[in-house]
């Protein structure tokens, strides 16, 4: 197991972490009181044993090893069950809407607007489960806000805006298929900037991706889209929110203990809010103009914020902390179909052979970085 020393405000642990960056287990080591303390999950509603540290002044292995045993015994508590199953495929589902929906709302509303009433919508959403499931940021760290900064930033005024601009130009189905190598770009972040360890995984995983963005874009028609400068141009936008995306969640691997992945989305996007009221103000033609877009596109955006981004995050984070690695690494392949299926019905656009072919590829990478990341818990 790779387990990863961080320092605490009055502990030390230690943290596995999955390809994507995600705080699978851990193990916290209160020298205040003399307690192994094991959980696993994304932090909040977590499943914890404790027991006494024999030898507190033993080396990091040993402890490690002592941590090992404890998240086994954890680990033993995850179940496969309908209703655990639901909530991650829900989840996913849920998520994969968000690719046809940013091209409605692109479409209708001006950029940093519609950006803006997503964070308040899904800060509405949000709070009532932070305030009641979570201890309300109270254990966060000093560190903490400049990492959540950070992921205001990159995760949420980055991704967002690119998202937007970038449905605006290209179609449906590109996003989407681009959108399905979210895992393996961050993956590949996580190589560039934290020194994780490459593969032939990870690289077949990139490879594939690449050559499905690539053949879906080369092989897609234009008659009905626009030009293809328009097209690749969009595809760019998509593929550096897909980055953003990324710094997203490694950045989340910087976060202490103390604070959840529901914590932090909530505080990002309060901070990224007056982010974009200062941009709609700036550079939105009409700026708060609320009565142009009709009542779809409304939906969209209110579906957008609500569901894909408030419900959507509970629900899955609460199959995760239940669910077995292998489970929970294998149903993020629900949100690609989900947001190829919904480009189809949502946005009207005709299936082309050359889909399968890119999306094919893309979603084989993605599936190398399932294996990867059920072997790197195994």
């Amino acid at each position: 197991m790779g387990f990863v020393p961080k320092r605490g405000y009055n502990s030390d642990y230690l943290g596995l972490f999955d390809t994507y960056g995600y705080l699978n287990l851990f193990c916290s080591m209160d020298w205040r009181h003399g307690l192994l303390i094991a959980g696993e999950g994304t932090g909040w509603l977590a499943i914890r044993e404790r027991a006494m540290v024999q030898d507190w002044t033993a080396d990091l292995g040993s402890i490690a090893a002592q941590c090992a045993m404890l998240t086994g015994m954890s680990a033993d508590k995850r179940k496969t069950s309908p209703k655990v199953v639901t909530q991650l495929i829900l989840g996913m589902a849920l998520f994969g809407t968000a690719t046809p929906l940013s091209k409605i709302i692109g479409e209708n509303f001006s950029i940093f607007t519609a950006s803006f009433l997503r964070m308040a919508i899904a800060s509405a959403v949000l709070a009532p489960f932070v305030w009641f499931m979570t201890e309300r940021i109270a254990k966060a760290e000093r560190s903490d806000l400049f990492v959540i900064s950070g992921i205001a930033t990159f995760g949420m005024v980055g991704f967002t805006a690119a998202m937007l601009f970038g449905m605006r130009l290209t179609t449906g189905v590109i996003g989407s298929t681009i959108m399905s190598a979210t895992p393996v770009v961050t993956a590949i972040g996580a190589v560039i900037f934290l020194g994780a360890s490459i593969n032939w995984r990870k690289g077949g995983a990139l490879v594939l991706a690449v050559a499905g963005i690539a053949a879906i874009n080369l092989t897609h028609g234009t008659a009905d889209d626009g030009p293809a400068e328009a097209l690749f141009l969009g595809t760019a936008l998509v593929i550096t929110a897909i980055c953003f995306e990324a710094a997203y969640t490694l950045l989340s691997r910087k976060l202490s203990e103390g604070i959840s992945s529901i914590e932090a989305t909530l505080a990002a996007s309060l901070i990224a809010a007056p982010i974009f009221i200062i941009l709609a103000l700036v550079f939105d033609p009409e700026p708060f103009d609320l009565a142009v877009p009709d009542k779809a596109a409304w939906a969209a955006l209110a579906f957008w914020g609500a569901v894909a981004g408030g419900v959507a995050p509970v629900i899955w984070y609460n199959g995760v902390r239940q669910a077995p690695a292998m489970l929970s690494a294998g149903a993020m392949s629900v949100m690609p179909i989900t947001a190829l299926v919904t480009s189809y019905f949502l946005l009207g656009e005709a299936f082309q052979p050359s889909h399968l072919i890119g999306f094919g590829m893309v979603f084989l990478g993605m599936v190398l970085m399932i294996f990867e990341n059920v072997k790197n818990q195994g």
